[in-house]
């Protein structure tokens, strides 16, 4: 493995670190946190003009036909500065459920509203137990003619009061093996049967309760076919497992810049606190967790990009993210004192965020079962 940047993505970091360092303030998180929509709008619509929606997707469909590693390049520059967009949501949930198994229809009608901004999408996975396997999908799709009536409530779904479309995981047949009864389906977000309840978290990350009331769904919007929506949402995943890992890395990078910088120019006892070594260490271990994320995202991002198996290295890249992220915070709150807990100060807009990502895609418990499964045990 050769983790050295191409030219191309050198300039898609250089681009994007820069163009949020301008037009991403941390003013601009604080007014968003308490804005309804929960995304800057303006923000979303300047990156769609840049072509960084597209990214992913094939030039036949929109995009540019980026790789993997070009993602996370860019998903790491939108975590350092916590970018309030739908990026994750939209373009891995939704666009790449439609470009892994859409038709050929669904492809050319919505991959290129993605990617010029036009549409924004979630999905709709977790319930009550708030597992992300196949035995958690309860909510019911039953078939009616050409229709499907949809019935039950889904938690944790992300900027669903904005969604032009929800991909919705649902339950069509009861079989013993709970993977093969499971079918998505791609529904208006204005459908008359789908509400949506606010779910206040500490991240203040516009997470939705959404329930499903008789729900019409033409069978023209089943994504996937029949019974077959498991292993898409495996797939796709997989992709938002290392894009959560990639915006966590980029937001650890930051914090560990900001405790460095204070370090330096803090002073007490005549000194600045950088000499001592209980905050030298404190440093030095925050990048020893960072190298250690960042290694094991771009290991298992390399991976996924060459078609190798990957399911143990992701789920060990976000096992460990988890964990360095929030030790990263946790050495930046000790580092900063009593300030970096003030409304006012970056640093609790990082770890508020970093304790949320931790339960994304699977918390460190969930992945250390799949990494220990992969192993054979």
């Amino acid at each position: 493995m050769d983790f050295s940047f191409t030219e191309e993505q050198k300039m898609i970091k250089d681009a994007v670190r820069d163009f949020m360092k301008k037009e991403c303030p941390s003013d601009l998180i604080r007014e968003v946190e308490q804005d309804d929509k929960g995304y800057s709008r303006e923000l979303w619509r300047k990156m769609a003009e840049l072509g960084w929606l597209g990214l992913i997707f094939p030039v036949e469909y929109g995009g540019s036909g980026g790789d993997e590693i070009g993602l996370v390049v860019l998903l790491e520059e939108i975590g350092r500065y916590l970018a309030p967009v739908p990026f994750l949501q939209t373009i891995i949930l939704g666009g790449l459920s439609i470009l892994y198994a859409g038709n050929e229809e669904h492809k050319r009608e919505f991959l290129p509203k993605i990617s010029n901004g036009e549409l924004i999408l979630t999905m709709a996975l977790t319930e009550r137990d708030l597992s992300y396997d196949a035995t958690g999908i309860n909510v019911r799709a039953i078939r009616k003619g050409k229709n499907f009536l949809i019935n039950g409530a889904k938690l944790f779904v992300p900027y669903a009061n904005i969604a032009d479309y929800i991909v919705c995981a649902t339950r069509t047949k009861d079989v013993k093996k709970k993977e093969n009864g499971v079918t998505l389906f791609l529904i208006d977000g204005k459908n008359p049967g789908v509400s949506c309840t606010e779910l206040i978290t500490m991240a203040f990350d516009k997470q939705y309760e959404v329930v499903f009331e008789q729900a019409k769904i033409s069978e023209g919007n089943m994504v996937g076919g029949y019974g077959k929506g498991w292993e898409i949402i495996k797939r796709v995943l997989e992709q938002a497992t290392i894009a959560q890992c990639a915006l966590m890395i980029g937001g650890a990078e930051m914090v560990l810049e900001m405790a460095v910088a204070y370090a330096k120019k803090r002073t007490q006892f005549g000194h600045p606190i950088g000499s001592y070594q209980a905050i030298q260490h404190r440093c030095a271990n925050m990048k020893i967790d960072l190298d250690g994320a960042r290694f094991a995202t771009y290991e298992s991002a390399w991976r996924l990009d060459r078609g190798l198996p990957c399911t143990k290295e992701i789920s060990v890249a976000k096992a460990w993210v988890n964990q360095s992220y929030n030790r990263i915070c946790a050495n930046g709150h000790q580092i900063f004192g009593g300030t970096g807990l003030m409304k006012e100060h970056d640093m609790q807009l990082y770890s508020r965020r970093g304790k949320a990502a931790e339960f994304l895609w699977g918390d460190t418990s969930f992945h250390r079962e799949i990494v220990a499964q992969q192993l054979g045990i």
